[in-house]
C-alpha cells in the first residue's frame, strides 16, 4: 500500500472518530454547566481537556457555556472543532476515494456536505442536543458501513487503528478530567453522582456500570470499567487489545516498533489490578499513558509514512 494512502485512511478514522468524541465531551459539559454551583472551571471543561483554552481566550469570546459549545462546533480554525474534524475526514477520504468502497466514500461526503451548511442560526433552531445527536450518528453510520462493505485488507486495517487510537485518547482525558475535578466527595459525602453519571453516559457505559456492579457509584470501580474491563468497547483495554490485533494484520514489518510500545500497554491493562497498580495514583498513570498514545502516533508515522 502506498504511504500516502495509509496515512489518509488512518487520519480519516482518526477525524470521524474526533468528531463523535467531541460532540459527546459537549454532551457531558453542557449536563455538568447546568448543576447548582457549576463554575468557570466547569465551563471551560471541554476546552482544558482537549488543550484549546488559549486558542478560546484569543478569540475574545465570553466564557460561557453557549460560546464554548458554538467554538467547538463550529470554529472553523480549530483543529479540533467538530466542523474541521468533518471536513479533515472527507478530505483524507477524498484522497483514497478509489481505495474505499463507494458507499463509505458517499456517506463521508454527504456528512460533510450537510455539516457545512451548519451555523449558529441552523443549530439554535434544531437544537444543540439534536445536533451532536446527529454528529454521532453520521460516526456511526460510518462505522457501520466500513465494517460492513469494506475487504479486510490492509486498508480496512489502518482505519480500524486510527479509530482505536482516536478513542483511547479520548477516553484517557475524559477519566483523568474527571478523577482531578471531581473525585472529592460532595456535600452527601459520595462522589459527586451526576458528573461520574455523565462521563459514563458520554462513553456509553452508564448501562454497562450498573449492569456489573449494581452499587452507588464508585470511582474505583468506574476506572476498573473504563481502563482494564475488555468487554466496554471504550475502554482502553479494548481499545489497546484492538489495536495489537489490527497492527498484527498489516503486512510488512515495518510496524514492530509500533507494536511493542500498544505491546507493553496493553499487557498492563491486561494483567493489571485497578487496587494494586492504578488505584495509588491514578491520574499520574493516566497522565503516562497519554504520552504512550503520543509515542504511539508518532511512531505509526514513522513506521508507514514519514517519507510519503
Amino acid at each position: 500500500m502506498l504511504s500516502r494512502t495509509a496515512s489518509s485512511l488512518f487520519w480519516m478514522a482518526r477525524y470521524m472518530e474526533r468528531a463523535e468524541n467531541l460532540a459527546r465531551l459537549l454532551d457531558v459539559s453542557q449536563q455538568l454547566a447546568l448543576l447548582p454551583g457549576a463554575g468557570e472551571r466547569v465551563v471551560a471543561m471541554p476546552l482544558d481537556i482537549i488543550d484549546l483554552r488559549d486558542m478560546f481566550d484569543e478569540t475574545g469570546r465570553p466564557l460561557n457555556a453557549e460560546e464554548v459549545a458554538y467554538f467547538l462546533m463550529l470554529h472553523a480554525d480549530s483543529p479540533s472543532s467538530i466542523i474541521s474534524s468533518l471536513r479533515q475526514a472527507r478530505e483524507n477520504a477524498h484522497v483514497v476515494r478509489g481505495t474505499i468502497t463507494s458507499e463509505l466514500w458517499e456517506s463521508v461526503n454527504a456528512t460533510w456536505l450537510e455539516a457545512k451548511q451548519a451555523n449558529r442560526i441552523k443549530i439554535r433552531h434544531m437544537g444543540q442536543s439534536r445536533f451532536l445527536e446527529w454528529v454521532k450518528e453520521r460516526s456511526h453510520l460510518y462505522r457501520g458501513i466500513l465494517v460492513g462493505t469494506s475487504l479486510r485488507d490492509d486498508s480496512f486495517h489502518f482505519s480500524r487503528l486510527g479509530t482505536y487510537l482516536e478513542r483511547a485518547d479520548n477516553t484517557t482525558r475524559l477519566f483523568r478530567y474527571h478523577l482531578e475535578a471531581f473525585a472529592e466527595p460532595d456535600q452527601t459525602g459520595r462522589p459527586s453522582y451526576y458528573a461520574w453519571a455523565a462521563l459514563l453516559r458520554s462513553l456509553s457505559a452508564f448501562e454497562a456500570y450498573r449492569d456489573s456492579y449494581r452499587d452507588s457509584l464508585s470511582v474505583n470501580h468506574i476506572g476498573e470499567l473504563l481502563v482494564l474491563r475488555e468487554d466496554l468497547p471504550r475502554s482502553l483495554h479494548a481499545c489497546f487489545a484492538e489495536m495489537d490485533q489490527t497492527l498484527g494484520r498489516i503486512e510488512g514489518d515495518q510496524g514492530r516498533e509500533v507494536r511493542r510500545l500498544i505491546a507493553e500497554t496493553y499487557a498492563r491493562l491486561r494483567f493489571g489490578s485497578w487496587e494494586s497498580d492504578f488505584a495509588a495514583d491514578p491520574i499520574a498513570v493516566l497522565d503516562q499513558i497519554l504520552l504512550e498514545l503520543e509515542a504511539i502516533g508518532d511512531s505509526v508515522q514513522q513506521a508507514f509514512w514519514a517519507d510519503a
